[in-house]
């Protein structure tokens, strides 16, 4: 399975917008990115300058064709995930693939990456997988990491504290650099793995080919001892160095913010691999497609917390306004008042950069904020309903917690209707209507040039 089999499902189904007209990889092609981020198409960028390679972006923006890349319903995206999560399956592999059509000397150059904000450091790559080995070989990880162009053979890899970071300190232990494989241009269900967080041990691109039903393939790389899809658009093979640090950033990250700078590893490219005429994936940093990609394997993890503490959760939702990282409302079902306080400690203990959450009723709607707001104004009283949990570990994103720990405050709003009380007092009035009336209002509002 590739990301070009489901460029080609998406082209049948009129996803794809086509632009033939000369744009640039600095800051153009950014500017249209952003300006078609919410609900937009998948954008296919004809004619980059000063190179013959296709730019192809917002491939993951909106959740529907997140769900068609998994041929998988919405309402059953969650159990889809957290199943392949609980059952991985080893993909097999093969000799050879189509990123092998063509093999040559690095030169990062070459490759249309992109500038997004102005203040960015450099050029970054923003929609990698990268997959490495412990040095004895017994530990496996993917994951996603932004990589700054510093020359022709070098990048630098920004590495928090999670799985990589801790292959990379186990090589730095035996003295030796850790070899990677960077793959661009993957089937979506590649890119949702990778940024989902399973127990160390447990290789992601598993975790893809469950997803995917025993169709990915992958390949081992000439030159480093790791693995790529066999049908990925290009492979640099590289090696982290053990030693070598570079500045790294300023960087737009997903909150709309700059990332501060850092001294950061630098990874050696040591052999490049593509596929003829290859499409090189690009990724909107703080985009919603950044958002849902790093978001959505958390909403998954936070449903199944909750859903060990509550009787039922109806939905999680990690809000676009909190940088679908940072907030999440859950919507469930209560049996006892302080189940809502139960299901908020689940909830950030599942995903630690969690800064505040919402609990709300089932009748509240999670992705409209209208409503979400009206619970709170109406079934929340700070004096019982807030939790509030001091220097505590967060998001080293969070602008407002320190840059370096992450180290912050987090609230926890419990916007559920007290039990004790009246059920009719918290209900929202409605208005009875009949089929009639319901058909006129319809056709009142096509005369007045209303979406209906």
């Amino acid at each position: 399975m590739s990301l070009r089999s489901f460029l080609e499902l998406m082209e049948e189904k009129g996803e794809i917008l086509h632009i033939k007209e000369e744009v640039s990889p600095s800051f153009e092609i950014a500017y249209i990115m952003k300006s078609f981020d919410q609900n937009g198409p998948i954008l296919l960028f004809e004619n980059v300058e000063g190179t013959k390679t296709r730019v192809v972006a917002n491939v993951c923006g909106t959740r529907k064709r997140i769900c068609q890349a998994l041929n998988v319903s919405q309402e059953g995206l969650y159990q889809k995930l957290m199943e392949a999560l609980r059952s991985p399956k080893k993909p097999r592999t093969v000799e050879d693939g189509p990123v092998k059509e063509v093999v040559e000397e690095p030169n990062l150059f070459k490759i249309p990456v992109l500038t997004h904000f102005e203040r960015d450091a450099g050029q970054y790559i923003t929609a990698a997988v990268i997959h490495a080995k412990s040095p004895d070989g017994a530990i496996e990880n993917v994951s996603v990491h932004r990589l700054q162009v510093l020359d022709e053979k070098h990048l630098a890899i920004r590495l928090v504290p999670r799985h990589l970071y801790r292959l990379w300190c186990m090589a730095k232990e035996a003295e030796t650099d850790l070899d990677v494989a960077i793959s661009v241009g993957v089937h979506p269900a590649v890119m949702l793995a990778a940024a989902s967080s399973p127990p160390l041990g447990v290789c992601e691109f598993d975790v893809a080919n469950a997803l995917l039903n025993d169709q990915l393939r992958l390949m081992r790389c000439k030159f480093v001892d790791a693995y790529a899809p066999a049908e990925a658009e290009l492979v640099l093979e590289g090696r982290i160095s053990a030693s070598k640090e570079a500045p790294e950033g300023p960087f737009v990250d997903i909150t709309g913010t700059y990332d501060i700078q850092r001294k950061q590893p630098v990874v050696e490219v040591v052999n490049v691999m593509h596929r003829e005429n290859y499409v090189y994936q690009a990724l909107l940093p703080s985009g919603t497609e950044h958002k849902l990609l790093m978001g959505l394997p958390f909403e998954a993890s936070i449903y199944e917390a909750v859903s060990k503490v509550v009787p039922k959760v109806h939905a999680v939702n990690l809000s676009v306004g909190g940088c679908g990282w940072l907030h999440a409302i859950i919507s469930i079902d209560k049996q006892l008042d302080g189940d809502a306080k139960n299901a908020l400690l689940a909830a950030f203990a599942a995903h630690p950069s969690l800064k505040h959450a919402v609990v709300v009723d089932s009748d509240i709607d999670v992705y409209n904020l209208a409503e979400v707001e009206w619970a709170i104004a109406t079934r929340f009283q700070a004096s019982e309903d807030l939790l509030v949990i001091g220097n505590v570990r967060g998001s080293t994103l969070d602008s407002s917690a320190d840059q370096e720990t992450g180290l912050t405050s987090k609230v926890g709003i419990d916007a559920t209707r007290p039990l004790s009380r009246p059920k009719e007092k918290f209900e929202k009035a409605r208005i009875p209507a009949s089929k009639r009336v319901e058909g006129l209002v319809q056709k009142l509002r096509g005369t007045l040039g209303f979406y209906v």
